[in-house]
């Protein structure tokens, strides 16, 4: 088979072409100079000389809390096209299997947690990442129409939980929230700081997979993408608090300071576990414990001090 993956230098396109390296796939990994998925040309271009078998699309502009307030026209705007467009063409081209990555992120800010497939568009978004929200639902609803109405086309989607891992992003204006943890932690205990400030009262409950079995997962639903569901959560199917998440992370890099709360900032969403019960019954679940899967993490973030 031979797989295209979009957003190739991102963290999930690095940790897929990792993990491919065991497996027999030819894998198309395109910088955006080979292919512009803004760019309907470029994108043409690119399917018709290269012909793939199968489309696995993670790419798109991420970021936590503070960049989705920031810009959240980018967001919302970027997203959307980079997703219609790729979508579109490869229909066009005949592509007949699709795996659009989206996010949990597209539920509504009040429904029930667990979050289950048949929650999305049934309530207001979360305002602070609302845009990119919004571009990942239009994607998961027109993979949902051509898998409809395009006979012997499968456009599914895959709903990961909150990401973290190998080639993660740890800037705190860009990162998420356990790699700018990591980095945060790690230069309080550098600067021999006695406390380190957490966003909000650090209740918030959030659910993190580590990448490498997203990766995992991926591989496993081409094997199986005929009885994977139209949509499918992929995520732990338990979440620790904000407070939680600090606590281990200092644990394992070893810092002893104290924590204190500002609560004028912004937590987010109180919850956002998904419900696992279809990714259970498709077969898969995830392997990584938060413990080794920070481990893992903050290995990596040592290697690239001075590379960022």
């Amino acid at each position: 088979m031979k797989i295209l993956i979009t957003g190739g230098s991102g963290m999930v396109g690095r940790n897929l072409l990792e993990k491919s390296q065991s497996l027999s796939y030819e894998i198309l990994l395109p910088t955006r100079a080979q292919m512009d998925l803004l760019s309907l040309s470029s994108i043409q271009r690119f399917l018709k000389d290269n012909k793939p078998d199968c489309i696995v699309h993670c790419a798109g502009l991420v970021g936590g809390i503070a960049a989705n307030i920031a810009k959240p026209v980018e967001f919302l705007s970027e997203n959307a096209y980079i997703g219609l467009n790729l979508i579109n063409e490869s229909v066009k081209i005949g592509i007949k299997r699709f795996l659009n990555l989206a996010s949990s992120c597209m539920y509504p800010r009040n429904a029930p947690n667990p979050l289950k497939e048949e929650y999305i568009l049934t309530g207001e978004l979360e305002p602070t990442n609302e845009g990119y929200a919004l571009a990942k639902i239009l994607a998961t609803r027109m993979c949902e129409y051509i898998t409809r109405t395009q006979n012997g086309y499968l456009y599914k989607t895959a709903i990961p939980c909150n990401l973290y891992g190998k080639y993660d992003k740890f800037e705190p204006t860009r990162a998420h929230l356990i790699p700018a943890v990591i980095a945060k932690i790690h230069n309080a205990k550098q600067q021999n700081l006695k406390e380190v400030e957490i966003w909000g009262d650090g209740s918030a409950r959030r659910e993190f997979m580590y990448a490498e079995d997203l990766a995992d997962f991926v591989f496993y639903a081409l094997e199986n993408f005929e009885k994977m569901p139209q949509n499918l959560n992929v995520g732990l199917g338990y979440d620790y608090n904000i407070n939680e998440y600090y606590q281990t992370i200092a644990k394992i890099i070893g810092y002893e300071g104290e924590f204190c709360h500002n609560i004028q900032k912004p937590s987010g969403m109180q919850q956002k576990l998904i419900d696992n019960t279809r990714l259970k019954a498709f077969g898969w679940n995830p392997k990584t414990t938060l413990e080794s899967g920070i481990q893992k993490t903050y290995e990596y973030f040592l290697t690239q001090q001075g590379k960022e």
